[in-house]
């Protein structure tokens, strides 16, 4: 194992202690990949985070080949399929959040509740029909979510967060959970007023072009 893959090996482990860390994921749900060469790197299947290793972490060929004495996640294949169908994106993060998950077990997307959904890409978080998790289904479903968007939800399942780099995959993670927490309290409070298609569209503009890094929205 060389330096750039153990560095890569060793943000994987980061990136999915980080979801623990933000209350985003708990015991072995939840997994990570970043792209790595002509392949990925993917969270092993069943390991809790507190326990792995840069050693655990599984590389995966676009064929979906990996060495045969280690098991990757179980839902590597939509892991595979976004980072082989999206040039955009170079890791993904998919866990079970309390506020993303109770809005997936309703099967109900997220609207323009907040300008910060333009963050995502467009005027809905979409939610993905439920198909059984680990299946090729599930993958081509959350494909079709994903389009012209960075998140979703999963039915009944969870949520996708893709984005450049692990920490953008992850940074958009918690910022999806927050708009999932402030939407179910608004829902409580009232009925939330929904901003404008056009509102959106030019949120999302003005994203690509604010600060010296005219495509990241954390530079807002």
């Amino acid at each position: 194992m060389d330096r750039d893959e153990r560095n890569a090996r060793t943000s994987v482990v980061a990136a999915a202690q980080e979801l623990d860390a933000q209350g985003l994921n708990r015991g072995t749900s939840g997994n990570v990949s970043v792209r790595f060469r002509d392949g990925l790197l993917i969270t092993p299947s069943g390991l809790p985070t507190a326990r792995m290793r840069p050693e655990d972490v599984v590389p995966l060929g676009l064929d979906g080949t990996h060495p045969p004495d280690q098991k990757p996640s179980s839902e590597w294949r939509f892991h595979r399929d976004i980072l082989a169908s999206r040039s955009d994106c170079g890791a993904v993060v998919h866990a079970h959040p309390v506020y993303c998950t109770a809005f997936a077990l309703c099967r109900k997307e997220i609207p323009a509740v907040h300008y910060m959904i333009a963050a995502f890409g467009g005027p809905t978080v979409r939610c993905a029909p439920y198909a059984p998790y680990g299946t090729a289904e599930l993958s081509e479903l959350a494909l079709a979510a994903l389009a012209d968007r960075s998140v979703c939800l999963l039915a009944n399942h969870g949520m996708i967060a893709a984005g450049a780099s692990l920490e953008k995959a992850l940074w958009l993670a918690v910022e999806l959970e927050t708009l999932c927490h402030q939407y179910a309290v608004a829902l409580q409070v009232g009925t939330p007023a929904l901003l404008s298609d056009h509102e959106i569209g030019a949120t999302v503009e003005r994203f690509r072009g604010y600060g010296l890094n005219a495509s990241d929205p954390e530079s807002r």
